[in-house]
């Protein structure tokens, strides 16, 4: 484009200048492109046994498993902050766990005691579940595993009896994360044919074998049963972005209500293509490993953490996410509040 000038007394200077829009307050927010709300977060919460209990999570400062009275009580807080969902992941007992992840497809697991109680006492809020074996597995996995193999069909079947316990106690979006092929078109017909016609899937459609996730195992407790062992023959390598596409195409086909990308923000171009190419509902996680660089630099005084939590989460918005599952949730809704 052709440089724009005019003459004045010191020479020859710019007539458009994009600075002017910058200079206030007021202009900089009437021209902005992209905005960040309290209705675009989703809450992830751990959950533990017991009672009374905030069990802080060493590789995430700041992030505690509740307990599921302190839970109720916390989602009732995010819920009065207009946060829209909350998503559950339990920290399930190690006896409790085996090579078939059948605690699973227990109806009184505890995640499904957790959707009870906040379906019990907090009206308002939407919950949302993870489907996938690696909480509940001797492995770590998050399908069966048979000589070294991850077994998909297989997989599958437990994942539908999965869907049905937590539906069944009230959980509002199944949300599968397993990346098996096919477990989206399984899961809708399981739903539907029990009649959940009306629970939605988010499905992470473009889940990647990152090495962002440790915190996350940490929290629920899948770190040491994983040990060295890796998920790439599942989840998706993070050299591929067009194999991305592909996948959100598959899980649209099969009956998603919405598609997730993870990791977050070093996958923002997977995001912008994803909800470019769909028009569908992307939502993006900001996950653990993320939270924990964020917060931790904070700690040290080497960011502005409310800064930083903001602009983190306005760089999902601009790359086209409809929302973000993210640790920061409470706290960026607290701060949007303020800034209103």
């Amino acid at each position: 484009m052709a440089d724009e000038s005019s003459a004045t007394p010191f020479g020859r200077y710019p007539t458009t200048r994009l600075r002017r829009n910058r200079h206030s307050d007021w202009s900089r927010r009437l021209v902005a492109e992209a905005s960040l709300s309290v209705d675009d977060l989703i809450w992830p919460v751990f959950i533990c046994e017991g009672a009374g209990a905030g069990e802080p999570i060493d590789s995430m400062p700041g992030v505690v498993r509740y307990s599921l009275d302190r839970l109720v009580e916390r989602v009732a807080a995010a819920r009065d902050l207009g946060i829209p969902a909350v998503a559950l992941f339990p920290a399930t007992d190690p006896a409790k766990k085996s090579p078939t992840g059948d605690e699973a497809t227990n109806p009184d697991n505890l995640i499904c005691r957790a959707v009870r109680a906040v379906k019990k006492s907090v009206d308002g809020i939407g919950i949302l579940c993870d489907v996938a074996l690696d909480p509940y597995t001797s492995h770590g996995h998050d399908g069966l595993l048979e000589d070294g193999v991850i077994l998909n069909d297989e997989t599958i079947e437990v994942l539908c009896r999965q869907a049905i316990v937590q539906a069944a106690a009230g959980c509002d979006v199944i949300a599968p994360s397993d990346m098996m092929d096919g477990r989206v078109g399984a899961i809708r017909r399981a739903l539907d044919e029990a009649g959940y016609t009306h629970v939605q899937i988010m499905a992470y459609a473009a889940k990647y074998a990152s090495a962002f996730y440790g915190p996350f195992r940490d929290a629920v407790g899948s770190a040491a049963n994983l040990g060295q062992g890796d998920k790439r023959t599942y989840q998706m390598n993070p050299a591929n972005s067009d194999e991305a596409l592909r996948e959100v195409a598959l899980d649209i086909a099969e009956g998603a209500d919405m598609v997730m990308v993870k990791p977050g923000l070093p996958y923002l171009d997977i995001v912008s293509r994803v909800a470019t190419t769909f028009a569908v509902p992307t939502f993006a996680y900001q996950v653990s490993g993320e939270y924990a660089m964020l917060a931790g630099a904070a700690e040290r005084g080497w960011l502005d953490r409310e800064r930083v939590v903001l602009e983190g989460l306005l760089a999902f918005k601009r790359a086209g996410a409809a929302g973000v599952l993210t640790y920061f949730a409470v706290e960026a809704a607290r701060l949007l509040h303020d800034r209103a």
